[in-house]
């Protein structure tokens, strides 16, 4: 018996040296087994552990929407601060507003880490803001997967990648469908670069333009690390309180590929989206990639947000309403733009 344990270590031991540690790596999923275990809620059924996280049915007269999603370079952001609590948030409010434009609402959320060397303290604080995001959205965290692959990832770097589930009734669902010239277009605030761009705004921040994370953005007080790690903003309490009272058209999260890639996946054929971008003030941050960076402003726009990360389409008399619940939900909404007959796509009034 003495000497299977022996052997048993020994096989562990050349595991670890080889960059896989089993026994860390399980170490820290019992620690926070009790945080996720917070994050249940009532469709929940049984705790983590399992082969399967297990969840209730909505029911035959819902639809189950999914979407998966990733942090992208943000991460490299947050291994430059030492700060790991936000990009969990950024993920779960990334794929809860992803689902939320067909108007679905969470059910449950699960996550992939994949990392050269498991780091106990990162990965608790990674958790910690899934864990936040998903109490924040109403959101069971289901289960994931840790994986810990030498020679597949960089040293000290990791990747963070979700898939939510949610359901929104049969009868209920926001397909675009329902779009017609003359509906206005609603943006609201997105805080930052929210998920997208980040090797851009690293590229002139960092590399052209010489500045450290501690450095504070020229025009602002806030140190560019601070910036950068803005979380990304969840829209699903003003999008829910909007939806019980307005007729909602059609809805559109400016993520990677900006209004030019984004818009056009809700739009009936014959419909195009008019955005005037005198409508809002660009944030401090874009202007000032664009301009040290001497980046095209259409590039601009398809790589970037641009300061708007949601945008609701709604009937013209409908608009007035809209605005006032979402100012009251401090979204900072404009009317942003209009929705004409025309080609398929987006058109820039100032162009």
């Amino acid at each position: 018996m003495v000497a299977d344990k022996t052997v048993q270590a020994a096989r562990i031991s050349a595991y670890a040296q080889a960059g896989v540690d089993i026994d860390s790596k399980m170490s820290g999923i019992q620690s926070i087994k009790k945080m996720v275990a917070g994050t249940a809620t009532s469709g929940a059924v049984g705790g983590i552990g399992s082969f399967g996280g297990l969840f209730a049915s909505p029911g035959k007269e819902h639809l189950l929407v999914a979407s998966t999603d990733g942090v992208g370079t943000k991460l490299k952001v947050a291994a430059l601060t030492g700060r790991h609590d936000t990009v969990g948030q950024d993920l779960v409010n990334h794929c809860v507003n992803d689902i939320l434009v067909q108007g679905a609402k969470p059910l449950f959320f699960m996550d992939y880490i994949g990392t050269s060397r498991f780091e106990q303290s990162i990965f608790h604080d990674v958790v910690a803001g899934l864990c936040k995001a998903c109490k924040e959205n109403g959101c069971t965290l289901l289960g994931g997967e840790t994986a810990e692959l030498p020679g597949l990832y960089p040293l000290g770097e990791y990747d963070l990648v979700g898939t939510i589930v949610g359901t929104v009734e049969r009868k209920k669902v926001i397909t675009g469908k329902q779009i017609k010239p003359g509906d206005v277009i609603i943006g609201m605030a997105s805080g930052g670069l929210q998920t997208n761009g980040f090797s851009l705004a690293r590229k002139v921040l960092f590399d052209q333009c010489g500045f450290t994370i501690k450095d504070c953005l020229p025009g602002t007080h806030v140190t560019i690390g601070d910036i950068l790690l803005s979380v990304h903003r969840s829209f699903l309490t003003p999008i829910t309180k909007l939806m019980a009272s307005v007729d909602i058209r059609g809805m559109a999260h400016i993520t990677g590929g900006g209004f030019m890639d984004n818009i056009p996946r809700v739009l009936p054929e014959g419909c195009r989206a008019v955005i005037d971008r005198n409508a809002w003030k660009t944030p401090t941050l874009f202007s000032f990639i664009q301009h040290q960076g001497r980046v095209d402003r259409d590039e601009m726009y398809r790589v970037f947000n641009m300061g708007i990360g949601f945008v609701v389409i709604v009937r013209k008399p409908d608009a007035a309403r809209a605005l006032d619940i979402l100012k009251r939900c401090r979204t900072e909404p404009a009317v942003i733009g209009a929705i004409e007959k025309g080609v398929h796509g987006v058109a820039y009034l100032d162009s």
